[in-house]
């Protein structure tokens, strides 16, 4: 008797557990995960077990997480095990290889422009240079794919590269030994006239801070009295690098940014510091639509304090911040964990609603009337909610950071976008280097000379036709005389990159930038609205 009443007892104690299981379970999930969990296990399985065809589980669990942060916010992204190390070498600022910067062009391997500091420009290696060989293998016909599996390796190992240069007569032998390549952030710094510089940055990564104030010394040290700061097209970053930029920029006990979020330790204050480098120099700073993000910040802040003056177009307008977890199979995907807000309290994240690809649109198709906009009234009529600048100028929250003077770039017509895309400027630029190089050196023997007397003459332009129509680009005559400025201007631009890098290729474009040249005739207004 005692025997059996302990085995129900035990039986009934069992059940009871189970059920109490259960519903705790429920209760500390909240929103019954751990059904959710075994109901998509149970699909996926008979998925496996009885489809009419093979299925590919693991493409479909990709796209099970893609679906599933779809529905949170466009911003909230899956990154593959494939992508992860690219992405990972985007914002950590560097990666391991020779230091070239390439481009596959009918099946040859080119190098386009060794990169600053890497081990390839040491060697000698030069724009131009035809690689033919890796490792003693042709690589005549390589796939672009294939040139970072090749030519990428770990620092200290070593890669033997064959090359054809123009002008000699052996194919030079190069044994690289791999090294950690930066990759810069701050596109390039230098004196637009004696009193202004000049700063682009193309995105926050870790080394962005410490990229800035290297080029913010160098500038001030040449006479900068003002200063250009270009975030057009910066998608942003990691928000401690705009934090750090803007610190450089504002004067001691600023708020910055500050975050908001539903779990409190994701809650985070930025004040200034009081210690930067170009708290007092007149400041502008240039956004478009393709500015966001970390962009956002410096620029909000900026406007915020009255500070500066923000000129170009309405930024994209991303107010949230991801953090990127990290997943067993070397995947990873970022998480909106909270929301951002300017020193006045705007939220700059516009409403995203439930189609992704009209989002985006959205931020291209604003209608802006160019001219002053200081009190903002370009917004006014707006429904986006109202804030005030240290000085009480209304900005407005919910849509990007609209600028002081809004100033539409110069829209690239189809006919020149298709030039662009099938890489005809690219490749009519290296053939003319290649060919020229010692000319061009020789008549302007430094950049200045060259941005000043060089022409793109007509019988280049004859060159560059016939090359366009090697591509199959039908001339569309009409286009081409209107875009004919500007194509000459991108080809004397593309060969000043060749031969002088990254400060060549913008001092040439950015001498017939009407945004920027609009701006170096702000600075007047600049200089009022900071009270300097």
């Amino acid at each position: 008797m005692k025997k059996r009443f302990s085995t129900t007892t035990v039986s009934i104690l069992i059940v009871l557990a189970l059920l109490i299981g259960m519903q705790l379970n429920k209760l500390i999930s909240g929103d019954s995960i751990f059904e959710q969990l075994t109901k998509f296990k149970e699909v996926l399985s008979y998925t496996e077990k009885f489809y009419v065809d093979e299925v590919d589980t693991p493409k479909l669990v990709e796209s099970a997480i893609n679906g599933l942060l779809a529905e949170l916010d466009p911003h909230s992204v899956y990154i593959p095990s494939s992508q992860i190390s690219r992405v990972t070498e985007e914002f950590q600022g560097s990666f391991e290889g020779i230091g070239v910067e390439f481009e596959v062009l009918n099946d040859t391997l080119l190098v386009v422009a060794p990169i600053p500091g890497g081990p390839s420009e040491a060697l000698g290696i030069l724009a131009g240079d035809k690689i033919v060989k890796i490792n003693d293998t042709s690589s005549v016909s390589i796939k672009r794919e294939d040139v970072p599996k090749k030519l990428r390796g770990p620092k200290g190992t070593h890669v033997k590269v064959s090359i054809f240069r123009a002008g000699e007569k052996d194919i030079l032998d190069f044994d690289i030994t791999r090294d950690k390549i930066p990759l810069f952030s701050v596109d390039v710094s230098y004196m637009l006239t004696k009193e202004v510089g000049y700063i682009s940055v193309n995105r926050y990564s870790a080394t962005t801070h410490s990229e800035f104030v290297e080029a913010l010394t160098k500038l001030q040290a040449q006479g900068a009295k003002k200063l250009v700061l270009d975030l057009r097209n910066n998608p942003g970053g990691y928000l401690d690098q705009a934090f750090k930029m803007a610190n450089e920029l504002l004067p001691g006990g600023k708020e910055i940014v500050y975050t908001k979020a539903r779990r409190t330790e994701f809650n985070e204050d930025y004040m200034s510091t009081g210690d930067g480098k170009c708290t007092d120099l007149p400041l502008i700073i240039l956004v478009n639509t393709g500015s966001a993000s970390a962009s956002e910040i410096v620029a909000g802040a900026v406007q915020d304090w009255d500070r500066g003056l923000i000129v170009g177009e309405t930024t994209f307008g991303k107010g949230l911040v991801q953090r990127q977890f990290d997943l067993p199979d070397k995947s990873a995907f970022r998480l909106t964990i909270a929301k951002y807000y300017t020193p006045s309290g705007r939220l700059i994240q516009r409403p995203y609603g439930t189609d992704p690809m009209e989002y985006r649109r959205a931020a291209y198709n604003r209608e802006e009337e160019e001219g002053e906009n200081i009190q903002h009234e370009e917004e006014k009529d707006s429904t986006r909610p109202v804030f005030r600048t240290a000085s009480g100028r209304p900005v407005y929250g919910g849509g990007g950071i609209t600028p002081d003077y809004i100033v539409k770039s110069d829209r690239a017509s189809s006919f020149y976008v298709q030039l662009l895309s099938r890489g005809v400027f690219r490749e009519y630029s290296i053939r003319y280097a290649d060919q020229h190089d010692k000319q061009v050196r020789d008549q302007y023997s430094n950049l200045e000379l060259y941005r000043l007397n060089f022409e793109t003459i007509d019988q280049m332009m004859k060159e560059f036709e016939s090359l366009a129509s090697t591509k199959g680009i039908v001339m569309d005559t009409v286009q081409y005389e209107k875009d004919r400025a500007f194509i000459k201007m991108r080809i004397k631009a593309e060969i000043a990159r060749i031969l002088w890098g990254s400060e060549g290729w913008y001092s040439v474009m950015r001498a017939d930038d009407n945004v920027l040249q609009k701006a170096l005739t702000l600075f007047p207004e600049a200089e009022k609205i900071a009270g300097l």
